[in-house]
């Protein structure tokens, strides 16, 4: 699903973001990636998700090689690829439905398609009853579900989730886990980046550490 083989990036004058990485990820895996501010893992979610080039080693993701890809095809890797930030990126003035179905507008889905599909991905992160809401009137937690509803409305194949629980309180980072976790049993894959030592230890998934540009641990979980 997802491969690197001796991935290199380098930022200029400010050295190695990424030293030499080699990583493979399952289909359905749901991996934790943990490492200091300034590690790298950013950086590694952006070559994934092709925001950025490596400088040198080979990417592959869902039978892609990146070597190959051309920059008109990126738009459609993209929307293989869900992603989950830190902060929400809501639009305001539109309601949970809408946010929703905007991704799917932006792909040319029919009206009906769209009717037909937010309503089940509501129920999938548990936001029955909010449809209508706009996004002040709900609290952090919600907001970042309606994050990975839009994220997932698509069906990708992989979902990568930046430090998705970053802004909120213990009991609503563990409701949004509890959502990706559902996603997982899916079939989804999922990358989850976190600075949270609780979450590590309990979802007791495999965990991938990066220190200073290199995979400097990678530790199978007791879950599968």
């Amino acid at each position: 699903m997802i491969l690197l083989d001796r991935v290199t990036k380098k930022y200029g004058k400010k050295g190695l973001a990424l030293d030499r990485v080699s990583l493979h990820i399952a289909p359905k895996e749901f991996v934790l990636i943990v490492g200091s501010s300034g590690a790298g893992k950013s950086t590694l979610l952006k070559l994934l998700t092709r925001e950025e080039k490596p400088t040198s080693g080979k990417i592959v993701v869902g039978g892609v090689d990146y070597d190959r890809l051309k920059d008109r095809e990126v738009p459609l890797l993209r929307r293989k690829i869900g992603t989950i930030f830190q902060d929400f990126k809501l639009l305001p003035n539109r309601t949970v439905f809408e946010n929703i179905a905007f991704a799917l507008e932006i792909v040319g889905m029919t009206n009906k398609e769209i009717q037909f599909t937010v309503p089940k991905v509501i129920d999938l992160v548990g936001l029955n009853g909010k449809e209508h809401n706009f996004p002040k009137e709900l609290s952090g937690g919600e907001q970042q579900r309606v994050a990975i509803a839009r994220a997932v409305v698509r069906q990708p194949k992989i979902l990568i989730a930046d430090e998705p629980t970053g802004n909120l309180d213990p009991k609503h980072a563990w409701d949004v886990v509890s959502v990706l976790e559902k996603i997982n049993q899916h079939g989804t894959t999922v990358l989850m980046t976190t600075h949270n030592q609780e979450i590590v230890n309990k979802l007791q998934r495999r965990v991938i550490t990066i220190d200073g540009g290199k995979v400097s641990q990678d530790v199978a979980g007791r879950k599968s």
